[in-house]
């Protein structure tokens, strides 16, 4: 159940982290917002209720838990502070608007998103290798790190997670951790090509 939990989690995180990239954000909706942002509001509950059930799946020690919990919080923190000040943004542009958006929110956001990457890394780490969907799906989620930072201005601090998450899946790669070390390499090298660039 872990595995297929995990594979959700992989998903969602891929898929939903990409709502930017929807046409005129699926068009206008009422109160001057954009249909996206109504979707955008289901996406901390679709990606960390999976993340939260692989946990619980795979018996997560209470140091995960912790980790866990810390980013839940920032995850949802980060994620409301971007969707309230990104939607006001699309109605009335402003420095404000964009420093809570393009900024604040997406370091906090991102830094969420890192310690439920570390959580899930500490779970399931010494799990069995992956089936191939498994590197496809690890595949996704690093690229969708990196392409997310690239769009949130947030390369060096994405770079490195993204370094760690490497050596961590080198350093585990007999196991499940391999995963970490197939997604994030990638993720590496679109990061320091980003910065260089």
């Amino acid at each position: 159940m872990h595995s297929r939990a995990l594979a959700v989690t992989a998903t969602s995180y891929a898929v939903l982290h990409h709502l930017g990239l929807l046409p005129e954000g699926l068009g206008p909706a009422p109160e001057g917002t954009r249909w996206t942002d109504w979707v955008d509001l289901a996406v901390p509950w679709l990606v960390l209720a999976p993340a939260a059930v692989t946990m619980w799946a795979a018996r997560a020690p209470l140091r995960a838990w912790v980790v866990f919990g810390a980013g839940v919080v920032a995850y949802t923190s980060g994620h409301g502070i971007h969707l309230a000040a990104n939607s006001i943004g699309n109605t009335d542009p402003g420095p404000t608007s964009h420093l809570w958006d393009e900024v604040v929110g997406h370091y906090v956001w991102f830094i969420g998103v890192a310690l439920v990457l570390a959580a899930l890394a500490l779970t399931m780490g010494g799990r069995p290798r992956p089936h191939p969907i498994g590197h496809l799906l690890a595949v996704a989620v690093g690229l969708t790190w990196a392409t997310n930072a690239v769009g949130g201005g947030t390369l060096v601090f994405s770079l490195v997670v993204a370094v760690v998450a490497t050596v961590f899946g080198w350093v585990r790669r007999d196991g499940l951790g391999v995963v970490l070390l197939v997604g994030f390499l990638p993720a590496v090298v679109l990061l320091i090509v980003s910065l260089v660039l």
